[in-house]
């Protein structure tokens, strides 16, 4: 088979170009994708996720592991990731968070010319169907739903309260450009229509409406092996469904948009990349390229525990059972409830130094006790608060764990090698715990979890972080954007040194956003969509 674009991988990057890109009828699209149609009820359903988190059964997720962290005390990480149409949109907790202004005046200030705030906003407005319609900030006739939480907890209320007792700004939106502050996370889930109430993964927004054009070919099941290449040009790819092996052929381009961890492993698969992660597992050498899987970069969490007595939030047992049944009839009568909560409900980004330009942590409020992503439960009910560092110091690799394309890479985040990323999260830690402390919060405390005590030294901090933090789930920077000898990709997403390949997904970040990285991933496919369609374009002007 034979086509005009060839996208592989169906998450945020590509269900937003595979729409964009086949709204042209006289081009043909196909994207590959390796998991399923991503519109099963767990994924509908927002809280569904805590079925999908885990892993168990690999619902709808590859469920990768780290390789050992020697600053996690040698644990193995866990990295969920969406496998379905919609990508991690699909089982993530539908927050919608653009960043930071400076964060993307960075991009540009470091090489990235044309990505800076003001240049990339018009795309943030171009992707919404805001709740709220067309406004300064928000776009109201996109095709990603964004809505205001329907049935916050009253746990949450307090949350925003006992932060607001403590002198920090209550914050109605977070997308400014300007996120200091506390309040609720605004969501992609649907608000109208026959949808409402269900989770608007970019797959539901983008993708799922204009499946049937007929210039658009979906593949799901089918996982991408390799690139098929003519000396430096991407000319196909070659993937796995079922037991067969299959190709197709692109006349235009190859457009990878498989993620921080699956686009730098299949650049290297097909022999770009380094000599040294490529060579030792027998695969022939295409195209030198430094950067390929190096400059990843996560958002490192920890998690404090609380136990309540409180049953208007998410339990484990038999009244949370019985009380489940009746929000499940809720939830598909009104599209409200307890299962329409993304359950990180409180949002807050904080300075945890009044001298600090802008906040450098995030913490996310949510509505039940979460240990290890979900994979230890605990009976009754309870609440937690994540923090994290923004803007980590660590860099960590993706590199090839074997040349079996159907294995999963060898991810090392190298959690908390620089200093500075452990005393922001010990700070964080200890801010968010007064919070916690406060009045407002502490009347619904019952007790206290994981360890934390009263008079913890940051000694005993550092102990009880490396023993128990792990991702909030926002790896970027495997095929970084610039100028500069470790960019894997130009600034309109191609890839330096090759033709007809470009990357179109979080791992182009040069750095990671301020914030949940879901937006601005819909953001760069946007541009990444415009730029392709005025290359093709210009070689149709030119002959």
């Amino acid at each position: 088979m034979s086509f005009d674009y060839v996208i592989v991988g169906g998450g945020s990057g590509g269900a937003t170009l595979a729409a964009r890109l086949s709204e042209d009828p006289t081009v043909n699209v196909c994207l590959l994708e390796a998991g399923g149609a991503g519109d099963h009820l767990l994924i509908r359903m927002p809280a569904g996720v805590v079925a999908m988190l885990p892993g168990w059964g690999k619902i709808s997720n590859w469920a990768f592991k780290t390789v050992p962290q020697k600053g996690l005390n040698g644990r193995q990480g866990y990295q969920p990731r969406g496998k379905a149409l919609g990508g991690s949109s699909a089982i993530n907790a539908m927050l919608y968070v653009r960043g930071q202004r400076q964060d993307y005046d960075g991009w540009a200030e470091n090489g990235c010319t044309g990505w800076d705030w003001d240049t990339v906003f018009p795309y943030f407005l171009r992707s919404e169907n805001h709740e709220d319609g067309i406004t300064d900030m928000h776009g109201g006739s996109g095709p990603l739903h964004v809505a205001h939480q329907k049935s916050p907890r009253p746990v949450t209320r307090a949350f925003i309260e006992a932060a607001t007792r403590l002198q920090h700004r209550e914050v109605t939106d977070f997308n400014s450009g300007d996120n200091e502050g506390v309040g609720l996370y605004q969501v992609t889930q649907f608000h109208d229509g026959p949808h409402v109430g269900e989770r608007c993964s970019v797959a539901a927004g983008y993708l799922h409406p204009v499946m049937s054009r007929s210039n658009l070919t979906v593949i799901t099941g089918a996982h991408a092996t390799r690139l098929s290449l003519e000396g430096k040009r991407a000319t196909g790819v070659h993937y796995r469904k079922g037991k067969d092996d299959a190709h197709v052929s692109a006349t235009r381009e190859v457009i990878l948009c498989g993620g921080a961890f699956n686009s730098p492993q299949l650049l290297q698969l097909s022999g770009i990349g380094r000599t040294e992660d490529i060579a030792p597992h027998g695969i022939k050498m295409v195209h030198e390229l430094a950067g390929v899987g190096q400059n990843l970069q996560d958002h490192l969490d920890f998690t404090l525990g609380y136990k309540s007595k409180d049953t208007d939030n998410f339990g484990i047992g038999l009244r949370g059972s019985f009380n489940l049944l009746k929000h499940i009839w809720d939830w598909r009568k009104t599209g409200k409830g307890l299962l329409a909560t993304p359950f990180a409900e409180g949002a807050a980004f904080f300075k945890t130094d009044a001298a600090l330009e802008r906040p450098d942590i995030q913490l996310h409020f949510v509505v039940s006790v979460v240990d290890d992503h979900a994979r230890k439960l605990h009976l009754g009910y309870g609440y937690s608060c994540h923090v994290c560092v923004l803007r980590p110091e660590s860099r960590g690799t993706v590199s090839l764990a074997s040349a079996d394309p159907m294995a999963a890479p060898a991810i090392d985040p190298n959690f908390l090698t620089k200093d500075a990323d452990l005393s922001t999260l010990i700070k964080g830690a200890k801010m968010s715990r007064e919070i916690m402390k406060t009045p407002p919060m502490a009347a619904f405390e019952h007790s206290e979890m994981f360890g934390v005590r009263d008079g913890m030294t940051d000694a005993d901090w550092e102990q009880i972080i490396r023993a128990r933090a792990d991702t909030i789930y926002h790896p970027v920077g495997t095929c970084k954007m610039g100028v500069d000898d470790m960019a894997v990709v130009d600034l309109e997403l191609r890839v330096h040194g090759m033709q007809a390949l470009r990357v179109v997904d979080a791992s182009v970040m040069p750095t990671v956003t301020s914030g949940n990285t879901n937006a601005p991933t819909v953001m760069i496919a946007e541009r990444a969509a415009e730029f392709i369609k005025a290359e093709a374009a210009r070689a149709v002007a030119a002959g």
